[in-house]
């Protein structure tokens, strides 16, 4: 397959050159906004994309434009084969990330860097031990605390992931602010969001303003620098004064980023969705496994996307829009 420099646009014109790959429905741990307490209904492998699979359906993007792409979960480190994933995708002309939970982040450093990639994405929503068995429903901490140093150390750029919740974990923002002074970390705080069986609730989500409220009170404005966006940033980004590390803000839901929005998601079982919020999935795994191009589903997918948030107009009553478990999107 010849690689060329055509970009894929929605009917909005804006271009699409950032894949999200699920590689795996399952995790090892159980955070309560992303799994049902029930958990998902497990599915024979037969369902899912075998590593040759996953490697075919990213060439077709990158010969559609994608310059990036992101491997995601469910937790992706878990799955038997991501080490030959991890090595085949970074053959192709793309910058290869990750996100991960980061429990078994020791056992994948020499893959990661024979892959050369350079940032590593950790979803951590707590800094306290026993909080995080609670939200996580697993005793993992210090273990996940270790392998974010070891990144560190190895010389990664680390962002680190937390989802704030009102009454779960929103007292933790100047621990996390603390964090940066003295480590060159990129926490990125992230709004509580909606999705099937996950408890969300309008009032427990904590918005931008709040944030940045809480730490202007804590630091003081002038102490608060913010920091240049990059194009299709989902972040808008700060530091404090002498500060190693950063800080971001991800306000999906109160103040999206759809206007700039250039991401797809393909689901471990893939399903290609247009938008993190949208029920609307082209099928491209049955299609390959048929034989048939799979190019024109792509195509097609990208050009129904909506404006924003898949047209949900009021999150305040979500509970309505039939939509995956996140752990069944991959973020």
């Amino acid at each position: 397959m010849s690689f060329n420099s055509q970009i894929l646009q929605d009917s909005f014109g804006r271009g699409h050159d950032y894949l999200r790959i699920s590689l795996i429905e399952r995790c090892n741990l159980r955070c309560f906004y992303c799994m049902p307490e029930d958990g998902i209904a497990l599915r024979p492998r037969s369902h899912f994309m075998r590593n040759e699979e996953v490697l075919e359906i990213a060439k077709v993007f990158v010969d559609l434009g994608v310059k990036k792409i992101r491997l995601t979960g469910g937790e992706p480190l878990i799955r038997k084969d991501v080490d030959s994933i991890i090595l085949e995708l970074s053959k192709l002309p793309v910058e290869l990330a990750i996100t991960t939970n980061a429990v078994r982040a020791h056992e994948f450093v020499g893959v990661f860097k024979k892959a050369e990639m350079k940032s590593i994405n950790v979803s951590l929503d707590t800094l306290q031990s026993a909080r995080f068995e609670k939200i996580t429903r697993r005793d993992e901490f210090n273990q996940v605390m270790s392998n974010i140093e070891l990144l560190i150390r190895e010389g990664f750029s680390v962002k680190v992931n937390a989802v704030l919740m009102k009454g779960e974990n929103d007292d933790e923002i100047i621990d996390f602010i603390e964090w940066t002074k003295v480590a060159p970390i990129d926490v990125r705080f992230i709004e509580f969001m909606p999705f099937d069986g996950n408890q969300w609730q309008w009032d427990k989500k904590i918005s931008f303003n709040k944030i940045l409220d809480v730490i202007s009170v804590k630091y003081g404005e002038t102490a608060i620098h913010k920091l240049p966006a990059l194009p299709n940033d989902t972040a808008r980004n700060f530091k404090l004064n002498g500060a190693k590390g950063s800080f971001g803000i991800i306000s999906t839901v109160t103040n999206p980023f759809c206007d700039s929005c250039n991401r797809i998601r393909l689901t471990a079982d893939g399903k290609i969705k247009n938008c993190l919020f949208s029920n609307d999935e082209s099928d491209l795994l049955s299609a390959l496994r048929a034989g048939q191009p799979i190019k024109p589903l792509i195509e097609s997918a990208i050009k129904r996307k909506k404006f924003a948030k898949s047209g949900i107009e009021d999150f305040s009553d979500y509970k309505g829009h039939d939509n995956r478990a996140m752990i069944s999107i991959g973020g």
